[in-house]
């Protein structure tokens, strides 16, 4: 299965997020998933590239040319797309994906969370997003969905919905048991 997975690029964040993405990467390795990612170096990004890599793991890259001009370009890619734009990157990802996994990041994580959300809901894939809560991360966003469905900006009966899950354990259960269906 072609997993993406939207993280942090920044360095300095906390290292049980770092070693959170080691465990992700490891994992995905194992279980012979393909990583779907930005393509560029830096923090969450390189941990679990790097990780899927280095356990003999297939890594795609899709990575817009502004970054690799920047000089941030991934050596650990088997393949490597390059996009004009971050829309056309998220567009191609979305594309290369069946499924996606965000892990904590920021501005650019919620960008590429919301375009899957976004465009799942108007019907343009049903593909599953897997939003990793980890430490309660994601818990102001979950506490903000639920006040949009109540102040009636979400119907009461959504057809594509972000799965939250609150640790690493019951994301790999669940994409354990969809693989399986997949393959059955």
């Amino acid at each position: 299965m072609r997993i993406a997975v939207y993280c942090s690029a920044k360095n300095s964040i906390p290292e049980e997020y770092l070693q959170l993405g080691i465990a992700l990467g490891t994992w995905l390795a194992e279980q012979g998933h393909t990583l779907v990612y930005g393509g560029a170096t830096g923090g969450l990004m390189s941990v679990v590239s790097e990780t899927v890599h280095d356990h003999g793991g297939k890594v795609i890259g899709v990575v817009p040319k502004r970054i690799v001009d920047s000089g941030r370009r991934a050596e650990c890619c088997d393949e490597l797309y390059l996009t004009e734009s971050m829309s056309q990157r998220k567009q191609l990802m979305r594309s290369l994906s069946d499924c996606f996994i965000c892990l904590p990041g920021s501005y650019g994580t919620l960008d590429e969370m919301y375009d899957v959300i976004a465009s799942g809901t108007v019907g343009e894939h049903r593909k599953p997003i897997y939003i990793l809560n980890y430490n309660d991360y994601y818990t102001p966003l979950i506490q903000l969905s639920v006040q949009m469905k109540q102040k009636g900006f979400l119907p009461e009966k959504e057809h594509y919905i972000p799965i939250f899950v609150s640790s690493l354990q019951e994301l790999t259960d669940m994409l354990d048991e969809r693989f399986t269906q997949r393959n059955n």
